[in-house]
């Protein structure tokens, strides 16, 4: 289909002039402007769309002045600086041979408005690059909205929604019951976007929210009332006006031949040295970056330059090892800009003041395009005799169509915390590509040290600077912000090169394993922005119930401090290990069941559950124990986590952290919340949704069970899942030879606990313990359902076969989990790498479902995200929080992705459940 681009020009300049640095070419003259508006020009005749237009407001008073007299009348004159670059950019768009459309008597919107409408008539598709809200009224099917600035997209009435709370054909009704500041179209006093949206979901017209006005309650309701003589005019001036008379249409607006000699002489004076190199070589695009650098910049001042000052700056052949520079001018930042628009990839770093993404304030960047060449861009260093630096806002929005280009690819290490950072200043990051964590994890799961320092020592021998170095130690350590620009230029752009070599290095190896590589690339980096929306999403805990629970906890433990004591015949501290083993051990003579590594008796929790039928007291202890984690871990502590900008709890997801691909959480762990514990289900119940919304969670049904059905494709497991019967009652009644209905309830638990038991290598004497009974009774019962289900026992045996000739197993889905000790170790150590061996695939195939899962169920809420949010992942869990009318719309679409998610031989089936709070929807 044939497409057409219009370009809102006028909007597009004021928007570059005020976003990027003052820049000025070597005599002086404004640029920056110009820099931003060409720059997006050679993307757009990059894409080479068949008809494209130039679009700006003609001189004048228009149509909607003799309707509103003060229209507009509150604007500033233009800015000098701008002023003077209107006339050149003109001859820019001129010379590159693009149609300037300007009409007496109407503005640009009403151009644009016009045009877009006949072609999408006449079977065109339509973009329309602008940042202006205005022409979200116009989005339908064949005519798009791009922000080529910020990267955003409107092409739907979905997406519309999502932006402003209405459909398409709702917008000028929003935007005349919210006024136009910038246009001087008073709305209605008080009311911004969220009111005037629901103003119209409730009565669904401005006619009819005027026909209700005198229903709406409280001061707003006054002031709608008040507006309401206004209101019929302001829906008048917002209106784009679609009839327009034009000379022409769609089909005229045909790009013409570039005059080459005209932009060579533009070009040379206004320094864009990059567009003049483009439109030598024969580029069709000939335009220029907002990256252009200035003939005769200075370098940077005191350190070590990896970029010249002429234009061969960044050459690929340079190639010293540690040439990093500082970026203090404009003119270096247009330098690294052209570097990066230029490459098809680059590494990234962010520095910041704290660990904590959801806090943490942007200190400076840095890149990196080419090996052992890095820059570092400081943008908030604060001591004594710190340089200037470029200001932060103006800076970052230079970049931010950068990062928001899907096709510009990035790459760093542990990025997720970098895309948090971003986002929280204003940078969407789009094309996040690579993370040399992930490389290293998939490679080797089994690894312990997935972080730079370790894979740089590792793969490259290189020995980094550590933190410590610039920042201090301890008590004495200072903030990035407050580390000297020559430290802090040599530690963070290292950042940066380091994560670039390191990732065409493991890059490499990765494209040896293509299995290896389907897990990177189809699981593991999708699943980055999902993890970091779903972090910056949080969930909301309700403080006081915790408070109330956390009081209880405390008397709960005064009790069993008082029993231990009675028990004990004297006080002792419940806390002190030493304590407890001179009073258990010494005392009380009881057995010692399990030593530290030392040799000394242990009194952790599996010790004291050894000995727990021998005397009460150990029982005691636990239970102690359990409350006072349940109280340091979560009541007391979840209160003071709710950040203070977002009002809700934001854990930290890590991809990185299980051998098996299992995710896991901190900052609060969110994955280890008992749940067969009535104090754990009441934490849950803290967990909550705020008013008009509900929780809705998630959850596999025995998803590792039937993942062993599939890998042993024995017959007997995989019909009863087929059947859909309870498959603890299913294996009891196989075991022990009884029809479903009359297996006892001892029984369904003995063939429940050697069902989990088997996965994850329970002997005969764990089972025992575990039922209470003989260990050769638990021995028969191992045998016989070995006897009932003979190809669980071969997938057992044919799996430690495999995992001693290939020295690892694999998921489903090809993870591979690499087992040191399955050849050579201890006893032990080769007992525990069997069990490892039979448990991995299971439980990394259930992490790589869920995985895949929150992928797909990502990209369906992507269309929805004023309405549902995913808040959580536990386990085999996902928790949602949704607009009430919009559960029933949730469900299906969420427990679908889940089921579909993998292809197993037997069904994956997903519970949910609803509720006010976590505890209610589990």
């Amino acid at each position: 289909m044939p497409r057409l681009v219009l370009i809102d020009g006028s909007s597009y300049l004021y928007r570059a002039f005020h976003a990027l640095p003052p820049l000025t070419n070597a005599a002086g003259e404004p640029t920056g402007a110009l820099f931003g508006v060409v720059n997006m020009l050679r993307a757009t005749l990059k894409e080479n769309p068949e008809y494209l237009a130039f679009v700006v407001d003609a001189p004048g008073k228009t149509f909607r002045d003799a309707l509103y007299p003060l229209y507009k009348a509150n604007r500033s004159a233009m800015p000098e600086d701008l002023r003077a670059q209107v006339l050149p950019m003109c001859e820019i768009v001129k010379a590159l041979g693009m149609p300037i459309l300007r009409v007496d008597g109407v503005e640009a919107d009403d151009v644009i408005g016009t045009l877009a409408l006949q072609a999408v008539n006449d079977g065109i598709d339509v973009t329309i690059s602008t940042g202006d809200k205005d022409f979200a009224q116009l989005v339908r099917p064949g005519l798009a909205l791009v922000n080529t600035m910020s990267g955003s997209r409107m092409d739907s009435e979905a997406t519309v929604f999502d932006k402003f709370g209405v459909r398409p054909e709702q917008i000028v009704d929003l935007l005349a019951l919210m006024g136009d500041a910038v246009d001087n179209v008073p709305g209605v006093e008080k009311c911004g976007p969220k009111t005037a949206a629901k103003w119209l979901a409730e009565y669904g017209s401005l006619d009819n929210v005027i026909a209700h006005a005198g229903d709406i309650k409280g001061k707003i309701g006054d002031n709608l009332r008040a507006a309401l003589h206004r209101l019929p005019l302001n829906r008048e001036l917002v209106t784009i006006k679609l009839d327009v008379e034009l000379e022409g249409n769609a089909q005229s607006l045909g790009l013409r031949a570039q005059d080459a000699d005209t932009l060579r002489q533009l070009y040379q004076r206004y320094g864009m040295n990059q567009a003049l190199k483009d439109l030598d070589a024969g580029s069709p695009a000939g335009g220029a970056s907002i990256a252009e650098k200035e003939p005769g910049r200075a370098r940077g001042t005191g350190f070590v330059s990896a970029v010249a000052t002429d234009t061969d700056a960044l050459d690929p052949a340079l190639s010293v090892a540690g040439q990093y520079e500082t970026i203090l001018t404009t003119q270096q930042l247009q330098a690294l800009l052209v570097s990066l628009q230029d490459s098809d990839e680059f590494a990234f770093d962010s520095e910041t003041d704290s660990l904590d993404p959801m806090q943490a304030n942007l200190v400076g960047l840095s890149f990196a395009v080419e090996a052992n060449k890095a820059v570092y861009l400081p943008l908030a260093h604060e001591y004594p005799g710190a340089p200037a630096q470029l200001e932060r806002s103006a800076t970052l929005a230079a970049l931010a169509p950068l990062f928001a280009d899907a096709t510009k690819k990035k790459l760093g290490q542990q990025g997720k915390y970098d895309l948090h950072v971003l986002r929280r200043h204003g940078i969407e990051v789009a094309g996040y590509a690579d993370d040399t964590m992930l490389e290293s994890f998939v490679l080797n799961s089994g690894s312990s040290r997935h972080d730079m320092d370790s894979l740089a020592k590792r793969y490259l021998g290189y020995d980094t600077i550590k933190y410590e170095q610039v920042a201090g130690k301890g008590a004495k350590q200072i903030l990035f912000s407050q580390v000297a620009l020559d430290d802090a230029t040599r530690y963070a752009a290292e950042d940066s090169d380091i994560t670039l070599r390191l990732h065409r290095t493991l890059r490499a190896k990765l494209q040896q394993e293509p299995a290896l590589q389907r897990v990177y690339r189809e699981i593991e980096m999708p699943l980055v922005p999902v993890l970091e929306r779903i972090e910056a999403n949080g969930v909301m805990i309700d403080a006081d119930e915790l408070r109330r629970q956390s009081a209880d906890l405390g008397k709960r433990m005064l009790v069993a401090q008082q029993l231990a004591t009675e028990l004990a015949g004297r006080t002792f501290n419940l806390d002190s290990p030493k304590q407890l083993c001179a009073l258990l051990f010494e005392e009380l003579k009881l057995p010692v069941m399990v030593k530290t590594p030392s040799g000394q008796p242990s009194t952790n929790e599996e010790a004291l559950a050894a000995i727990a039928d021998l005397h009460e007291l150990p029982k005691v202890i636990l239970e102690y124990r359990g409350l006072a984690k349940l109280r340091s871990t979560y009541t007391d502590k979840l209160p003071d986590m709710v950040n203070r900008d977002t009002g809700r709890v934001h854990t930290s997801y890590h991809q990185a952290g299980a051998a098996t691909g299992r995710l896991s959480s901190s900052d609060p762990n969110l994955q280890n919340i008992p749940i067969r514990t009535e104090d754990g289900r009441r934490i849950r119940k803290a967990f909550v949704a705020p008013p008009g919304r509900r929780i809705v969670a998630c959850d596999y049904s025995q998803i590792e069970l039937r993942i062993m059905a599939h890998l042993s494709e024995d017959p007997g497991l995989v019909r009863a899942f087929e059947s859909g019967l309870d498959v603890h009652k299913a294996t009891a009644a196989e075991v022990f030879g009884r029809k479903v209905e009359e297996v006892s309830g001892n029984e369904r638990r003995a063939a429940k606990a050697i069902n989990f038991g088997l996965m994850y290598g329970m002997s005969a004497f764990g089972l025992a313990r575990q039922l209470g009974i003989g260990r050769g009774e638990a021995q028969d019962y191992i045998a016989l359902y070995f006897s009932r289900y003979p190809g669980v026992r071969d997938y057992m045996e044919r799996t430690r076969q495999q995992a001693r000739e290939q020295g690892y197993v694999e998921t489903v889905f090809g993870r591979r989990l690499y087992l040191d000790y399955i050849n050579k170790g201890t006893q032990g150590q080769r007992a525990g790498a069997e069990r490892a061996a039979i448990n991995a695939p299971m439980q990394g195939t259930a992490a790589d479902i869920i995985k895949r899962a929150m992928i797909a169920v990502d990209a369906w809420l992507a269309g929805h995200a004023s309405r549902a949010l995913m808040i959580l992942q536990v386990h085999d869990e996902l928790v949602f929080e949704a607009e009430q009318d919009f559960v029933e719309v949730l469900l299906p679409e969420v427990t679908r992705r889940m089921a579909e998610a993998a292809s197993l031989s037997v069904p994956l089936v997903v519970d949910s459940g609803v509720g006010d709070n976590w505890d209610e929807a589990h």
